[in-house]
């Protein structure tokens, strides 16, 4: 894979012509998984080797990407351990048993994730891995704040109340809470790697919640810890609504750092230095909009992006449920045009 366009570009050489991949580009925005899904349920569907990793392969049959992103989800790891969680659908991750007291906290740390328990995510990638050829696999876990704001409030939050209130409240169950969920999403992630994915995602979704002090005291020692895991492989680190956050986010130990749609590419590569790669930041919400009005979106994108030392187009979030994957694959022609 020495001549990847995005592991070049994950390194910091920017490749002779532009990568792109889509976050949550396997799902539901394609026919094909909504056919290999009928009758799973989401978690079921993750820990099968085999159906993960077909809906693995999809996007990049379909539209051509430059990565595979490996079909799962932040939680599972915590589900191989034995935590009480499911999916719900509409709503998304719903914890048995919330931590909201010493003894809640104390149940959850006592399911330690047995290394053996991982074993259908290394087949699901290896799989994955021995079908995708020179396309590289990029694998991916959340980031322990964001696990820990579902942990806490037991299942989604808009504010993440509760768990910015037992960051400042009880510092000393918080960092335990937090050290806990790195250790399981960097066994998560290490697993990944060593099966064969040749790059790895942190997702903090919910660090935007936080402002730069907070994200530096709270969340930033278990988001190292948790990418400290993996070695020789590009580390990518992405949040939503975090502007402000994008150094700290660096500092944690990224080689690449994501940015949302909110911000342009050069003012991000300017907080950064000008040192980092960038990873982004097409608007989702342009996906619908008539292809002349998307098109200078992504002309404004690709040159914001030459500001970085390399740039791998992407979404500023994921893939809408009700994309067209048509307009999926226009972008990614129109990418490797350039």
């Amino acid at each position: 894979m020495s001549n990847s366009p995005l592991l070049s570009a994950y390194r910091g050489i920017r490749p002779d012509r532009l990568p792109v991949w889509f976050m949550r580009q396997a799902g539901r925005s394609l026919p094909e998984y909504r056919a290999s899904r009928a009758g799973t349920v989401m978690l079921d569907a993750c820990l099968t080797p085999e159906l993960a990793a077909e809906i693995t392969l999809q996007p990049v049959r379909r539209h051509g990407v430059d990565a595979a992103i490996f079909f799962s989800d932040i939680v599972v790891p915590l589900k191989l351990a034995g935590v009480d969680v499911e999916i719900v659908p509409g709503r998304g991750p719903v914890f048995g048993r919330p931590v909201r007291d010493a003894a809640d906290l104390a149940d959850l740390v006592a399911h330690d994730l047995d290394p053996q328990a991982l074993a259908p995510i290394e087949e699901a990638v290896a799989r994955t891995v021995a079908e995708l050829g020179d396309v590289p696999l990029i694998g991916f876990a959340g980031a322990p704040f964001t696990l820990a704001s579902y942990v806490v409030e037991g299942g989604p939050s808009k504010d993440q109340l509760r768990a910015r209130t037992l960051m400042h409240a009880e510092p000393e169950a918080w960092r335990t809470l937090t050290g806990y969920l790195a250790r399981i999403s960097g066994a998560f992630l290490a697993a990944q790697v060593r099966s064969g994915a040749r790059a790895v995602q942190l997702f903090d979704s919910w660090a935007g919640a936080l402002s730069e002090a907070d994200y530096r005291a709270g969340a930033l020692p278990a988001s190292a810890a948790a990418l400290a895991a993996v070695h020789d492989v590009p580390k990518v680190h992405f949040g939503t609504g975090t502007a402000l956050l994008l150094p700290a986010m660096r500092d944690a130990g990224a080689d690449v750092v994501g940015v949302d749609h909110r911000l342009p590419l050069d003012a991000a590569s300017a907080l950064l230095g000008g040192s980092t790669p960038v990873q982004g930041n097409i608007d989702p919400a342009l996906l619908a909009a008539p292809w002349p009005v998307l098109e200078r979106h992504l002309e404004a994108v690709a040159a914001a992006g030459r500001a970085a030392p390399a740039h791998v187009l992407n979404l500023g979030h994921g893939v809408p449920p009700d994309t067209d994957p048509g307009v999926l694959t226009r972008i990614v022609e129109w990418t490797h045009r350039r």
